[in-house]
């Protein structure tokens, strides 16, 4: 009897660190002392301890899923470890309006060949050019956008 105590016992505290430190080893050899616990009860108490023991461990990982799933989230402690705070800033620059570069002058500030860097209206962006090559400080013209960069052509 003491050894399936012991195993309940361990089962339970290992389901309850488990409840702290994430990751699922802990809560899975806790789940396995628990099993354990149950079949040494079915062998040394027959059906009726087996099946005692069997309730009470499915109780105790009932409990277990409660608190890890619906209370731990909304305690206090869960809130001191979580981080709520938002970030406002962006990590790419703005991408351009297609009625402010569509069919304007564009000055190559990098080689495109056929990506690089052109200047639009005092701004910087990323360009592809359709002709295929094009010399830095070379005069193009925006033709159109696509995901992230715009579209460049020899005029």
């Amino acid at each position: 009897m003491s050894l399936i105590i012991l195993f309940f016992l361990l089962g339970l505290i290992l389901l309850a660190v488990e409840l702290v430190v994430p990751g699922g080893v802990l809560g899975v050899a806790g789940g396995v002392l628990l099993f354990g616990g149950v079949c040494m009860a079915f062998y040394y108490y027959g059906m009726s301890g087996g099946m005692a023991a069997a309730i009470v461990a499915l109780l105790l990982l009932g409990v277990t899923f409660y608190l890890e799933m619906v209370w731990l989230p909304r305690s206090r402690m869960a809130k001191n470890l979580s981080i709520d705070a938002t970030i406002d800033s962006v990590s790419q620059p703005p991408l351009a309006q297609e009625s402010d570069v569509l069919g304007r002058e564009a000055v190559a500030l990098s080689t495109l060949a056929p990506t690089g860097f052109v200047q639009v209206g005092g701004r910087r962006y990323e360009a592809s050019c359709r002709s295929g090559y094009a010399a830095a400080g070379e005069t193009l013209k925006v033709v159109g956008l696509d995901a992230f960069r715009l579209i460049v052509t020899k005029p």
